[in-house]
């Protein structure tokens, strides 16, 4: 009984207080503030955190271009910025990468407005997202045959899978929740790119280049 105690005990030391919890995200707020700063010198970078009822924290960013005048938005999850902060030997490269991609295009990109209703997020999905995911993913594994199809998981609702027909042993298909799918898409962050990095993933567990 006392093992069990100061197991316990030790356990609850280790979980983190909600006064931490606001210092990491103070922390990594600033962090990538500074990142994107060092990247974009000159131009005027600002963010702020979002705490979703789902996800936890979510980080949103925006650079305004001087000589331009164009503004850029994009957003992240705290999970992911705390591992490539962590992780990642240079993180101001990678934060950045998501901004050079949005000023690929023309005239500013700032966060999407989100559906506000049923039918215009069944829009947003069927129009946008659906197509978008299937046409990169294809073109991303030109040579294989893979197949990508809507379908409903049983604890996670409505998910978007895709997989390897050629696969038949073991594990070959990835699938994420719509919702999932979604966000990123708000986020302004390619929603098919979690998708394809699982397809890769499944390749790299079957010993396939």
């Amino acid at each position: 009984m006392t093992n069990n105690n100061v197991t316990n005990d030790e356990q609850e030391v280790q979980q983190p207080t909600e006064e931490e919890i606001q210092r990491l995200i103070g922390a990594l707020h600033n962090n990538a503030i500074h990142a994107l700063s060092s990247m974009f010198e000159g131009d005027e970078v600002d963010g702020q955190v979002l705490n979703h009822e789902l996800y936890g924290p979510i980080f949103t960013f925006r650079i305004q271009v001087k000589e331009s005048g164009n503004a850029y938005a994009s957003g992240f999850f705290m999970r992911e910025l705390l591992d490539k902060f962590q992780n990642n030997a240079d993180p101001a490269i990678w934060l950045a990468s998501f901004f050079y991609d949005l000023m690929k295009g023309e005239g500013s990109k700032l966060l999407p407005q989100p559906p506000q209703s049923e039918d215009e997020a069944k829009a947003l999905i069927d129009s946008t997202i659906v197509p978008h995911c299937a046409k990169s993913i294809r073109e991303e594994f030109d040579q294989e045959n893979v197949y990508v199809d809507l379908d409903f998981h049983e604890q996670h609702g409505p998910v978007l899978e895709a997989g390897f027909t050629a696969i038949k042993d073991g594990n070959n298909v990835c699938a994420l929740p719509l919702h999932i799918l979604i966000s990123h898409y708000l986020l302004n962050r390619d929603p098919a790119e979690p998708i394809i990095q699982g397809l890769y993933k499944i390749r790299e567990d079957h010993g396939l280049e």
